[in-house]
């Protein structure tokens, strides 16, 4: 019997796991793929605090290793089931099999909804690390005095677009229809900062060899197709949120699919906790891990008393 089953070993469920251990709580981690989660692919990260410059698997290799010292961790383990015995415990299925918990911890992430291009031999994410983003706050001040393009016409995209004309990056936005779905004041902020919109575009193709060093435009209205250079590619078009198992327990999530949490990472079923990216909101490692934090404290605090 687990005093805590944290299912995700990405920053918020490592972070929890150290939490637990070291509140002298018996904690498993369990992850369908390598410990580290999404971050393992960032080519670099100089956001982080007390550390200067660092790759995402470098760091989480860190993290990994705090996190083995006071909690077993599982990985290229599945998760089938999670099911409430009805005596304040849970029985998780990883179909090889089944362990029993006193509290669940989700900590399954998201995963960023992919550029789609049309050509059918070409996946975007080869870009990864030569050009091809999903961060701005994580990768902008490598573009700066460089041109790139944010493709997406959300908050995220407007958000990025202006962050990135503030650090000092030549940014546009590639938008597939012909008006902005972001907020009002973001729009005007938008022309205000001179960011030029390429309306009613796709990205048909991504050129370069080593590194981006163009971009194919096709208009959806004019079928007209041209052709840009830019430096780099930052994707906005939003997240997909790894909530199956949440959903299958009966955890409730909002419209975008992501779980609903209280300010302790409570869910709406007792005794399970969501933590990190599938919560929604600010996607930092280290706002996940404050999250991971935070849940475990309820938890110590809970069986206390």
């Amino acid at each position: 019997m687990y005093d805590i089953i944290i299912i995700g070993a990405g920053p918020a469920g490592l972070t929890a796991a150290i939490y637990a251990g070291r509140a002298g709580l018996n904690a498993l981690v369990i992850d369908k793929a390598q410990s580290g989660g999404t971050v393992n692919v960032a080519p670099l990260i100089e956001n982080y605090p007390g550390v200067d410059k660092i790759t995402g698997i470098e760091l989480m290799k860190l993290i990994t290793e705090q996190a083995r010292q006071y909690a077993e961790i599982k990985e290229h383990t599945m998760v089938l089931d999670i099911h409430d015995n009805g005596d304040s415990t849970f029985s998780v299925d990883t179909g090889e099999e089944v362990l029993k918990s006193k509290f669940v911890i989700l900590a399954t992430g998201t995963e960023y909804r992919k550029l789609e291009i049309d050509d059918s031999d070409e996946d975007s994410d080869n870009y990864i690390g030569r050009g091809l983003s999903y961060c701005a706050v994580c990768d902008g001040t490598f573009f700066i005095g460089r041109e790139v393009i944010i493709v997406g016409g959300g908050n995220s995209a407007a958000t990025e677009a202006l962050y990135l004309n503030r650090v000092g990056v030549k940014c546009s936005i590639v938008h597939r229809r012909d008006s902005l779905r972001c907020d009002g004041k973001l729009k005007e902020d938008i022309k205000e900062a001179g960011i030029k919109v390429y309306w009613n575009c796709e990205v048909k193709r991504i050129n370069g060899e080593n590194s981006i060093e163009s971009v194919t435009l096709y208009n959806n209205k004019t079928h007209e197709e041209t052709t840009i250079d830019v430096n780099g590619i930052f994707v906005a078009i939003g997240y997909v949120p790894h909530n199956e198992l949440a959903k299958q327990c009966g955890v409730k999530c909002n419209e975008q699919g992501y779980v609903i949490v209280d300010e302790h990472m409570k869910t709406n079923i007792d005794g399970i906790f969501a933590v990190g990216d599938i919560t929604g909101g600010i996607k930092q490692i280290i706002v996940s891990e404050a999250q991971g934090a935070i849940a475990v404290s309820t938890i110590d605090k809970d069986i206390i008393t």
